[in-house]
């Protein structure tokens, strides 16, 4: 029977290298012919933008928070499913989560069942490591380390003295990655847009360069053999499935260089759902000249910001939209769309639906996870922007969800919820692909 192969890349921090080593090694598996299916430990929308370049597939979000376990499991095995290797990224250090060890990378290969792939910035140490790896390796026995790959090594002195440290603390070797001031992730931050392709390649091959230098991607691959085979991950897969909707309706998905942070699985879930199930058929809202004919409209997050002049540009755009929503069409807008819904974007013209105006002057990060309740539904996700709003108060009370938002702590926030006749939106980036995001819109069906 066929084995295949699978990881979570890990660190003792952020900053290790888990993101050059992660797209270099997707790209190096997709050069040896290889099927390779990225994840990502968490909400992160930008790294999974990475791993589709590295390796030509959609990268899938697993998140504890926002899901639950066996969803995270399901979600594993529907996407690793007919792989090679599956590669898993994680975030922060391999025990960090949103509350001490849950939603970590640790908790994630527990999960799944994979080995670990340590990732450590090797940068001014040496033989010390070995006290480090020998810390991970014991802390937690229900994770494996398969191996470590050192970053930043600077001779082959230094190179020798790592090898003999993660010899004498029991963690076999896997390689190394050179230093190389050249290697750097580009921008994490908000300016990174999706036009930036080009770049994120250029990154992605060099990475991938490294790696096939300095890795024994063959080792690598022997290390981390899955005991699962592909039959029984299908069989699990199928106790979660849904079945397919036959359904005539259209969901428009507003889709390019502005609007781009979507779960697939969120897609997934909306083209089955039983109210509103249908065919998805995406759009762009900075190119096309209006929305297609739809049943339900989705405008994602993004980077409406970087592109706000061309929006306010493209009028019939605009328009269309805004009339859709006028005549009672139902829409979600999340994040960059619930932006584009607004009055404006520094002052640049937007759909003119919702009474507030964006703007990005002192912009500051607005991060978390939140909880949103309404009087009979849950949902959950992740708020994540640099812009603020300013809200019409003379119109804006006509405009609030009967919703209340809270963190990971159960501490109420003040993000607002806004709703104009069948639409909904807000500022936090929802995760349905387990849900039914429609049951925020259950009091407006029984208004009728």
């Amino acid at each position: 029977m066929k084995r295949k192969s699978g990881f979570v890349i890990a660190a003792v921090s952020s900053g290790s290298g888990k993101t050059t080593v992660t797209n270099g090694l997707l790209r190096a598996f997709v050069r040896k012919g290889l099927r390779a299916a990225p994840f990502k430990t968490g909400p992160d929308f930008i790294d999974t933008q990475f791993h589709r370049i590295a390796s030509g597939r959609e990268s899938i979000n697993l998140d504890v928070f926002m899901s639950d376990e066996s969803h995270v499991k399901y979600l594993f095995g529907k996407y690793s499913s007919g792989c090679d290797v599956a590669v898993v990224e994680g975030v922060m250090g391999l025990f960090d989560g949103y509350d001490c060890r849950k939603g970590s990378a640790a908790h994630i290969a527990e999960l799944t069942g994979l080995p670990v792939v340590l990732v450590i910035n090797a940068a001014s140490s040496a033989y010390s490591l070995a006290a480090v790896l020998s810390g991970f390796k014991n802390f937690d026995k229900r994770i494996k380390i398969a191996g470590v790959i050192f970053n930043n090594v600077a001779s082959q002195t230094h190179l020798h003295l790592l090898k003999t440290a993660a010899k004498d603390a029991g963690v076999s070797f896997l390689g190394y990655l050179k230093r190389n001031p050249d290697m750097t992730v580009p921008s994490r931050h908000l300016g990174l847009a999706l036009a930036a392709d080009e770049v994120m390649e250029n990154f992605v091959g060099r990475a991938a360069d490294a790696v096939e230098v300095g890795v024994d991607l063959d080792l690598l691959l022997r290390l981390t053999e899955m005991k699962k085979c592909d039959n029984e991950e299908e069989d699990f897969v199928a106790e979660y499935s849904r079945e397919d909707c036959l359904s005539s309706r259209k969901i428009a998905v507003a889709y390019d260089e502005a609007f781009s942070f979507v779960y697939p699985e969120n897609l997934e879930s909306l083209s089955k759902n039983p109210r509103f199930g249908g065919e998805i058929v995406k759009f762009s809202p900075l190119h096309d000249e209006r929305m297609p004919e739809a049943d339900f409209l989705y405008l994602p997050g993004g980077y409406p910001e970087l592109y706000a002049e061309k929006l306010a540009g493209n009028v019939s755009m605009r328009e269309s939209i805004k009339d859709y929503i006028e005549r009672g069409g139902y829409a979600f807008a999340e994040c960059g769309g619930m932006l584009y819904l607004g009055e404006s974007i520094d002052g640049n013209e937007m759909c003119g639906v919702l009474p507030v105006k964006a703007t990005m002057e002192n912009a500051h990060l607005h991060l978390g996870y939140r909880t949103i309740k309404t009087r009979n539904f849950t949902i959950r996700g992740h708020e994540f922007h640099y812009s603020s709003v300013i809200e019409d108060e003379t119109r804006i009370k006509d405009y609030i969800y009967p919703a209340e938002q809270y963190d990971v702590r159960g501490d109420r926030v003040s993000t607002r919820i806004y709703r104009h006749r069948n639409t909904i939106a807000g500022y936090t980036h929802l995760y349905w692909g387990h849900n039914d995001l429609f049951g925020l819109y259950e009091d407006i069906y029984t208004q009728g």
